[in-house]
């Protein structure tokens, strides 16, 4: 038995996912970093088991019913964990964006300063005293009533609902209105209200397109369809609805995404004209503070908005001290570009993150561990060193870090080290070594080793000679102001510069109608799919084909089973007691509700008679659960599989299973199974590829393979453009774009652009410095 002081988390025969029994001993008060190759098993040990455990030992001790208010994440599978204190969790994974969500939301900073405005703002002559909520827009205190608090409206206009004036009614002209039967029947109600329907819509009276387009009233009148002669003519009572409000019913009511973007065609989004756009009440909006409204302070940078200047007033002194001691740390970790009026889903999850941690130093909790996910992702080296200081700081304040990470830089200035591996799934689940960084160095097979002590510079690349350019340009957008750029074509390019300095902005300008371009392909890092019923396979088109197969079967030919039966997603084939989930929802009253295997199919998701069809000896189930790379043996002689499959190895992917849900994926997963389902299409047109930040959670040996990948996509005649932070990557680019200088408002510029070499030696570049060490064998990812 342990002392209740021993200085060591002690891990006992752990076997969450593909663990394999792991024991570890990892010392507290450290920073202490977990690394392997991608789907190794790091996050299942410090996030599925270390994090885990401690979050059920709190819930052991939270009343009943509240535990119901809390999501769990579930207990972990593991013998014994000792000498783990509470944990605190910080992951990359983004909750469901809402436009009401806010940098001063997340951060708390929103608060401070509608306290600032309530308490010692400067109100109009007799105007009332306003509580802190009258200065928010999502409450119903606060909010601008026109816009509800959004501070944006929607509106139509004839020419979005009629885009070609020469049709007539019954041509179409009203484009905005449903097609099929549903059109059809509001063309007869006009017709039957009086209106010519058969003349060109421009050479209709003024006031009749007012009423036909805008009107509010709902008039009912009986219709005598014209139809088909051999059809049965009813009468009916038909009601009237005008082109505006049947847009604004769609866009405002319907469920389908389809209709709603069909709907938004049809509306121009601009500034509320109540509030022009601030979201508040006019009552807010007459409060300053230092000059400013909360609309215009809110909307600062938040490197600008510390320093406030106040009248000396105690109440304003003790608030502004605290809004201050609140920005810095996120100006610490480079994020000082940011407003506080800048909407969540526009953010980074990598900014998302260091705005949690930033909020995390200001709570001044001790003795806990903070478990984090790549607080790195996103992150341009020149603020790695300001991450880095900050978990210094979490850990001097008495408190243990546990960082999942792959950047060689956090890694060297780590405490101690956990290497999971060798491989990925069913080829890592180990720990192959814990203990000091430099202890690393001895130990064989270990991929991070190769990585973290290679001094060398590799072979020197010839660039290649661009087959053209692409000018891109001038652009004005966000903090890009006039830019201009020019890319290469048949080359390898990367945009480069500090978070926050308009990378992302100035390569989303590209389209395909640029003349160079025959194909435009993104491929971003939002998920491939919202629920579990989306996994790789269906993503990636592979299970139609693995489908097909199992119903070209003599068992299947003879039992009458088509593609549709061997489908978890329809009636047939499924199991229907868990609807071909998997798993069934055990309400546990006042415990949170848990998953359990489905209790007729045992998580199989098929009902017994479609489980009998076998082929080679395996099911439809048992064919899902192989990982990618069993699957590509299996399939070997199958081509439609075996393509797609080997597309999935080229990516580094063949640790996971078939039948992954598209929710238990990471984003940098998810953007390489998009990127594989390009490649498998093997497109002859010369195709223009953008990808954003392609290496984020990759292990360096990782990002090697997929930069093969990428070299190989233009050597056959492609352009590859990413936007990258490792500058292992870029150094072995032909082109760099490098914006900045800095993030936000002090940057949105074009700093220098040529090959490495050259903008390795450029003046004012955040990246130079980084990437010469980069180009001489000596950088850190």
């Amino acid at each position: 038995m342990h002392s209740p002081h021993d200085p060591f988390v002690r891990v006992r025969g752990a076997r969450e996912h593909n663990l394999k029994g792991v024991d570890v001993d990892i010392p507290r008060d450290v920073l202490a970093v977990f690394t392997g190759v991608s789907g190794s098993g790091k996050s299942s040990l410090a996030f599925g088991t270390v994090y885990a455990e401690a979050q059920r030992r709190y819930f052991e001790s939270v009343a009943p019913y509240a535990r119901r208010l809390i999501h769990q994440v579930g207990a972990p599978r593991v013998a014994e964990i000792t000498g783990l204190p509470p944990a605190v969790s910080l992951q990359q994974r983004r909750s469901a964006p809402s436009s009401r969500s806010s940098v001063g939301t997340v951060t708390n900073l929103s608060n401070s300063l509608r306290m600032l405005f309530s308490r010692a703002g400067k109100y109009p002559p007799g105007a009332e005293r306003l509580d802190s909520d009258a200065f928010s827009p999502n409450t119903a205190a606060g909010a601008c009533p026109e816009c509800h608090g959004l501070g944006r409206v929607h509106r139509t206009t004839e020419e979005l609902l009629v885009p070609d004036p020469s049709l007539s009614v019954r041509e179409g002209a009203i484009a905005a209105w449903p097609g099929a039967w549903q059109g059809k029947n509001l063309r007869d109600i006009l017709d039957a209200l009086g209106y010519d329907v058969d003349r060109p819509w421009r050479e209709l009276p003024a006031a009749d397109r007012e009423w036909i387009l805008f009107t509010d009233e709902q008039p009912v009148v009986t219709v005598h369809p014209v139809r088909d002669a051999d059809r049965i003519q009813r009468p009916y009572q038909g009601t009237y609805s005008s082109a505006r409000r049947y847009v604004m019913k769609t866009f405002s009511d319907t469920r389908s995404a389809t209709l709603r973007a069909k709907a938004e065609r049809f509306l121009a989004s601009a500034p509320c004209p109540a509030c022009g756009g601030s979201r508040l009440r006019p009552e807010a909006l007459a409060v300053t503070f230092a000059g400013r409204t909360i609309a215009e302070l809110a909307a600062l940078p938040l490197a600008d908005l510390a320093g406030l200047p106040h009248d000396g007033a105690e109440s304003a002194r003790v608030l502004t001290e605290d809004l201050d001691a609140r920005i810095a740390p996120v100006v610490e970790l480079g994020l000082g570009y940011l407003s506080l009026d800048r909407a969540t889903p526009t953010l980074s999850a990598g900014e998302l993150q260091r705005l949690r941690l930033a909020t995390q130093l200001r709570s001044g909790l001790f003795g806990v561990v903070y478990v984090l996910d790549e607080p790195s992702a996103g992150l341009h080296p020149a603020d790695t060193e300001a991450l880095i200081t900050v978990l210094e700081r979490l850990k001097a304040a008495g408190n243990s870090v546990f960082v999942v990470e792959h950047h060689l830089e956090v890694v060297r200035r780590a405490d101690w080290l956990v290497d999971v591996g060798p491989g990925a799934g069913e080829h890592g689940g180990r720990v192959l070594y814990s203990g000091p960084v430099a202890g690393l160095a001895s130990v064989a097979g270990s991929a991070t080793a190769r990585h973290l002590f290679a001094g060398e510079p590799g072979p020197a690349r010839t660039v290649r000679e661009p087959r053209g350019w692409l000018t891109l340009g001038p652009v004005t957008r966000h903090n890009l102001r006039g830019v201009t750029a020019a890319f290469p074509l048949g080359a390898f390019t990367a945009v480069t510069g500090v978070s926050g300095s308009g990378k992302t902005t100035l390569v989303g300008e590209f389209t395909e109608e640029a003349d160079a371009v025959g194909r435009l392909v993104r491929v971003d890092q939002k998920p491939i799919g919202r629920t579990p019923r989306s996994n790789l396979a269906t993503y990636t088109g592979l299970f139609d084909v693995v489908r097909k197969v199992f119903a070209a079967t003599e068992e299947a030919r003879a039992r009458g089973y088509g593609v549709g039966r061997f489908s978890f997603n329809v009636a047939g084939g499924r199991c229907e007691t868990c609807q071909g989930e998997g798993f069934v929802s055990v309400e546990l009253l006042f415990l949170p509700s848990t998953y359990a295997p489905c209790p007729d199919c045992a998580g199989a998701r098929y009902n017994p008679e479609t489980l009998r069809v076998e082929y080679r000896g395996r099911n439809i189930a048992e064919v899902l659960d192989l990982t990618v790379e069993s699957a590509a043996d299996f399939f070997a002689d199958v081509p439609a599989a075996a393509r797609s499959l080997g597309t999935l190895l080229d990516v580094g992917l063949g640790y996971l299973r078939l039948g992954q849900p598209a929710t238990e994926l990471s984003g940098g997963e998810a953007q390489r199974i998009k990127l594989a389902s390009e490649l498998q299409r093997g497109r002859r047109a010369h195709t223009l590829y953008l990808l954003d930040e392609p290496t984020t959670g990759l292990h360096p040996a990782d990002a090697e393979v997929l930069m093969g990948r990428l070299h190989g996509l233009v050597d056959a005649g492609h352009t590859v453009v990413v936007v990258e932070h490792d500058m292992t990557v870029v150094a072995g680019a032909d082109w760099v774009v490098d914006m900045g200088p800095g993030g936000g408002d002090r940057g949105g510029r074009v700093v220098a652009a040529g090959t490495p070499a050259e903008v390795a030696r450029a003046e004012g570049s955040a990246t130079a410095a980084h990437l010469a060490r980069a180009l001489s064998g000596d950088a850190g990812r």
